[in-house]
């Protein structure tokens, strides 16, 4: 009988009680973001000012200037070269 109030005195020492857990602060990474310099603002709100953007802004605004300037070269001087040839009066693909 002894043993067992002392095995029950034990465990709940080993483990924490719920209302003890929730006192404990547990942040995570709630920590925020960067907070050095000027706050970032939206990309358009300031078009002309990339440094002031907020950097998710300018990684797409980049990635996007990068893939159109991509599919213009590709469409400019390697798209499909079409050949036509006259044969009579019939424009023949």
């Amino acid at each position: 009988m002894a043993a067992r109030v002392a095995l029950a005195v034990a465990s709940s020492f080993s483990r924490p009680s719920t209302a003890a857990a929730k006192l404990v602060p547990r942040r995570g990474l709630a920590g925020g973001g960067d907070h050095h310099g000027p706050p970032k603002i939206n990309m358009w709100e300031d078009l002309l000012s990339p440094s002031k953007w907020k950097e998710e802004h300018f990684v797409l605004t980049s990635l996007t200037g990068w893939a159109l300037l991509f599919y213009g070269g590709y469409k400019l001087f390697g798209g499909k070269k079409d050949t036509k040839e006259v044969v009579g009066e019939k424009l023949v693909h």
